[in-house]
C-alpha cells in the first residue's frame, strides 16, 4: 500500500458536505493551473484511483480480519473446552491466580432445540397451514390496464419519489499498467 498521500488525495479522503465549495475551489485551481491538460487528467484521476485502492485494500483487510476472528474464536473454544476436560480429570474445578481471580469450570450444559423438517409441503398447504400475501407485483401490473385499474382504484395510491443522482465522474484505466508511473505523474502535479 502506497505511503506517500499527495495533496489531492487528502483532500479526497477527508472531503464532507460542508467542504465541498472549498474542495470543488481546489480543483479548479488544478485545472487552471500552468501543468499540461494530461497532468491535470492524471493528477485527478490517479488521485481518485488511489482512493479505490485503499477501499480495495481496506475490504480486503476486513475479510481477512473477520476470517482470522472466526479462526481465533473457534480456537478459544476448543482451548476453553480442553483446558476445563484436562482440570475435570484432576478434580479440579477452580484455580486461584495473583493476576487472574480465578479459573472456574462451568458445567456443562445440554441445550435443545427444536426443528422442523417438511415432509408434504402440498399436504400441509391443503390442510391450511398456509399465509396469504398480497402480490403487490399484481397489483402494479393492474394498475397499468384502465378496466382493472378502474375495479381496484379506490384501493390504492400511487406516487412518484424522485431521486437526483448528481453527476460524477469515472476513471477509466489505460490498459497499460500505472504502478510504476503513479508516482512519478502525481510528483509532475
Amino acid at each position: 500500500m502506497k505511503v506517500t498521500n499527495y495533496r489531492l488525495n487528502t483532500e479526497i479522503e477527508n472531503i464532507k458536505e460542508d467542504n465541498l465549495d472549498w474542495f470543488k475551489s481546489y480543483i479548479r485551481e488544478v485545472l487552471e493551473s500552468d501543468k499540461p491538460y494530461h497532468s491535470k487528467a492524471d493528477y485527478i484521476g490517479l488521485s481518485i484511483k488511489e482512493l479505490q485502492n485503499k477501499i480495495d485494500y481496506l475490504g480486503e483487510d476486513i475479510k481477512e480480519l473477520q476470517e482470522y476472528k472466526k479462526k481465533l474464536t473457534f480456537a478459544k473454544e476448543l482451548v476453553l473446552e480442553s483446558i476445563a476436560s484436562v482440570l475435570s480429570e484432576y478434580g479440579i474445578d477452580r484455580l486461584d491466580g495473583t493476576l487472574v481471580s480465578s479459573i472456574t469450570i462451568t458445567p456443562s450444559k445440554t441445550k435443545v432445540k427444536d426443528t422442523l423438517k417438511i415432509l408434504d409441503e402440498q399436504e400441509l398447504i391443503n390442510r391450511g397451514y398456509l399465509k396469504v400475501v398480497l402480490d403487490e407485483e399484481a397489483v402494479k401490473e393492474a394498475m397499468k390496464s384502465l378496466e382493472d385499474m378502474n375495479e381496484i382504484d379506490e384501493l390504492v395510491e400511487v406516487g412518484t419519489v424522485t431521486e437526483i443522482i448528481p453527476a460524477k465522474i469515472k476513471v477509466n484505466s489505460k490498459r497499460l499498467s500505472l504502478n510504476n508511473q503513479t508516482s512519478e505523474l502525481l510528483d509532475a502535479a
